[in-house]
């Protein structure tokens, strides 16, 4: 394991495909589900988090972003390229951007000052809110997600190992 920021990014990652391998066993109407106090549907949902990786990545690396909320739902396979390149490109920047120094960004409709920390913050925040948006979904749809909190990323990655079951 590394700093706890990159660490925090590794999980991000991780818990973004774990969900993303659920939903790829929906039809295209279940992608189109949604509940009471949610973004949208589960596809919007993942498109809006997807594309605003792609954005926190823009600003921190220059990189492009490839997906916007505006285009179709391009699938949960398309999706899959772009979180996992996004993903590795969060823990990239976790573990390279100076995070004590302030930078100018483009930021809505201007610029604004700000450490890189922030936008690592607004990003891994962010990723966790519409995750459970979309798990929301899938439990009032009676679809199980299986875990996703920090336990289950340790055994998932062999971080955490049981010592006294045989």
């Amino acid at each position: 394991m590394g700093p706890l920021i990159v660490e925090a990014f590794r999980y991000n990652r991780w818990a973004n495909m774990h969900l993303l391998g659920v939903c790829g066993d929906l039809s295209a109407e279940q992608l189109e589900w949604t509940a009471p106090g949610t973004y949208g549907t589960i596809a919007a949902t993942f498109l809006h988090l997807c594309s605003a990786e792609q954005r926190y990545l823009a600003r921190l690396t220059g990189t492009e972003p490839v997906l916007h909320e505006s285009q179709e739902f391009p699938g949960v396979g398309a999706l899959a390229v772009q979180l996992e390149r996004t993903g590795d490109g969060l823990i990239e920047a976790a573990t390279s951007v100076r995070h004590d120094e302030a930078q100018v960004y483009k930021f809505r409709d201007g610029r604004v000052e700000m450490l890189p920390a922030v936008i690592l913050l607004q990003a891994f925040h962010h990723g966790n809110d519409h995750r459970t948006h979309i798990c929301t979904i899938l439990g009032a749809h009676d679809v199980s997600y299986g875990d996703m909190d920090g336990w289950a990323y340790g055994y998932a990655t062999g971080a955490a190992k049981d010592l006294d079951q045989a």
